[in-house]
């Protein structure tokens, strides 16, 4: 699995990548390394690693051969030079933007995004000094515009949760490139089965693992990778990449560890100073959901086409906002965003409002009603009540959680017992 190797696929690599037979054991599966700290050969090695100079592991707060393989595996799905693993989604934006930010900064977010993370980016990042400016990401110009001196990111999903509606990344990474900022995009709803950011010109990709990637609902966590495309050193604005970095002996990063620079220093001071460790066996888990990520994520794609597109033909139904529906207005966006499919997150509306998705809601017996998505199992939720209910109005709408629509994440069961589920809720319902 080295880059002088032979080029794999993605099946391939979602099963070997970052992993090898364990060299004390020959165990075959990655183990769990439930340990806490390594012992170094002697004082020299311990030097040599806290001053960078040699890579090991240390403290499981910074690495762990467990998390490693993790880290390798994604970052390789997603054609990445390097990743840093941490403990939940939520975790991973602030450690993607910890690197890049200092007080009185700000980022430009896009306003169909998830509403914890509407909400940790309007009120929460304040605390540190930063601040986000929202905008509709269809509207060029009105990205353009929101940029000032202080703009050191654009953040957006590929596939927006909760309506799925797609991004056009190329053209926000082409904005973002005018600027001289790097452009962040959470690919946890496509995953990089059906999106590479990266190859579409993302500077740094998130996720939330504990979704598509793990796959069965067990454990949370988050990753950023790192594209190793960016030029830190281009302008003043990332001193703490490109300038001596006073948390760790005025050590530059971009100059000492070149591609790798946001990676290592996401690691040696990120992971140091805020502790929002990924656990081994948290790991452990989403390794083995990865090695059937291509194969789930096409049996979701499938379920979500058939289901969304018995729900348009409901007259039950006001509208669907699946992006793999020919009426969608983001359906051009497919082929060249995420051609194997449009994932399988989106939202309907029901006649009757607000009131009649709670009925509908209540009604469900295949479907899980948790605050969650990705899992091999369907799931419902009613955002405005939910995920979205600390957002103003105004906010709801934008981000595609009005009150009269519920977010369904299809999973891979039957397709026809989930389309006769839906049926016997929405008589409930209306």
């Amino acid at each position: 699995m080295t880059k002088d190797g032979p080029t794999y696929g993605f099946d391939t690599l979602q099963i070997h990548a970052g992993a090898r037979p364990d060299p004390a054991t020959g165990a075959r599966q990655t183990p769990i390394y439930q340990t806490t700290a390594y012992v170094f050969r002697d004082a020299e090695h311990a030097a040599a690693l806290f001053n960078l100079q040699e890579v090991g592991f240390i403290y499981s707060r910074l690495t762990n051969p467990t998390v490693a393989v993790l880290q390798e595996r994604v970052a390789t799905l997603e054609g990445g030079v390097g990743a840093v693993c941490c403990s939940s989604g939520h975790a991973a934006q602030i450690m993607a933007l910890f690197p890049l930010m200092q007080p009185g900064m700000n980022i430009v977010a896009s306003t169909r995004l998830y509403g914890g993370t509407v909400t940790q980016f309007s009120q929460t990042i304040k605390r540190f000094g930063w601040s986000a400016t929202f905008v509709d990401t269809d509207d060029l110009d009105a990205v353009k515009a929101a940029f000032d001196d202080n703009t050191r990111a654009i953040f957006c999903e590929s596939i927006a949760n909760p309506g799925g509606y797609i991004t056009d990344l190329q053209a926000i990474a082409g904005i973002a490139d005018d600027a001289g900022i790097p452009l962040v995009v959470d690919n946890t709803s496509a995953t990089p089965y059906l999106c590479r950011p990266i190859d579409h010109g993302a500077t740094l990709v998130v996720h939330s693992t504990t979704k598509y990637l793990t796959g069965n609902g067990t454990v949370t966590g988050g990753c950023v990778v790192d594209s190793g495309t960016f030029d830190w050193s281009a302008s003043d604005k990332f001193p703490s990449l490109s300038q001596p970095e006073p948390a760790y002996h005025g050590l530059k990063f971009h100059e000492t560890f070149g591609p790798l620079a946001y990676t290592f220093h996401s690691i040696a001071i990120g992971l140091r100073d805020l502790g929002m460790t990924m656990n081994p066996q948290a790991a452990h888990y989403t390794l083995m959901g990865i090695e059937t990520l291509s194969l789930r994520m096409q049996r979701h794609v499938e379920n979500a086409e058939k289901v969304a597109a018995w729900l348009e033909k409901d007259p039950r139904v006001d509208f669907v906002t699946y992006a793999g529906l020919p009426s969608s207005p983001y359906f051009d966006r497919i082929k060249s965003v995420c051609p194997k499919g449009a994932g399988a997150l989106f939202t309907f509306a029901v006649k009757g409002g607000y009131d009649a998705c709670v009925k509908l809601v209540n009604n469900l017996e295949i479907f899980s009603h948790v605050a969650n998505l990705g899992d091999a199992r369907s799931l419902v939720i009613h955002s405005a009540s939910t995920t979205h209910r600390q957002l103003t109005p105004e906010q709801q709408e934008a981000a595609g959680a009005a009150p009269n629509v519920v977010r369904v994440s299809i999973g891979i069961e039957d397709a026809d017992d989930l389309i006769e589920d839906l049926d016997r809720a929405l008589n409930a319902a209306t």
